[in-house]
């Protein structure tokens, strides 16, 4: 399996990174995509500010990678995470999963989302329209919570 992991301050163009997938591979019968975009919190929110640990998230996201493709037989798969400051509307995070069935492809974008979203270690701060900084966004219990479905019995 191909397996592309990306942090970055740049955005990434979606469809290159599915054509990466793709491209020459006509045994894939179905590619998933995600893309997390920021919002602006009902019109107060100016930007956030994204802090990650260097080379610890990348480790992790190829970690949750390799777990990824031990779980269902995937042809390829692609994680970028920004860092940096992201505007409302911008892009933060894409999951391109690449598998012969749709299945495969649906859970392993899904599992990739839940996972890096609770042990990717990055931060987010708000950055609000007046200007004024708010506090680091805390983890939400619900992310962790998601995890609980992929525990293998």
């Amino acid at each position: 399996m191909i397996a592309t992991v990306l942090v970055q301050s740049e955005d990434f163009d979606i469809a290159a990174e599915i054509q990466k997938l793709t491209a020459g591979d006509r045994d894939v019968g179905a590619v998933v995509t995600f893309t997390g975009v920021c919002r602006d919190e009902a019109g107060k929110l100016s930007a956030l500010e994204l802090e990650h640990y260097p080379g610890m998230a990348e480790q992790e996201i190829e970690r949750i990678a390799k777990q990824a493709g031990k779980r269902w037989p995937l042809t390829g798969l692609i994680a970028i995470h920004r860092f940096g400051r992201i505007r409302p509307g911008e892009n933060i995070v894409l999951v391109v999963a690449a598998s012969k069935h749709r299945h495969a492809a649906f859970e392993a974008a899904s599992f990739m989302m839940d996972f890096m979203k609770s042990r990717a270690p990055f931060w987010k701060k708000e950055i609000f329209l007046d200007g004024t900084e708010g506090g680091w966004v805390d983890a939400r219990t619900k992310d962790d919570d998601a995890l609980d479905r992929w525990s293998e019995e």
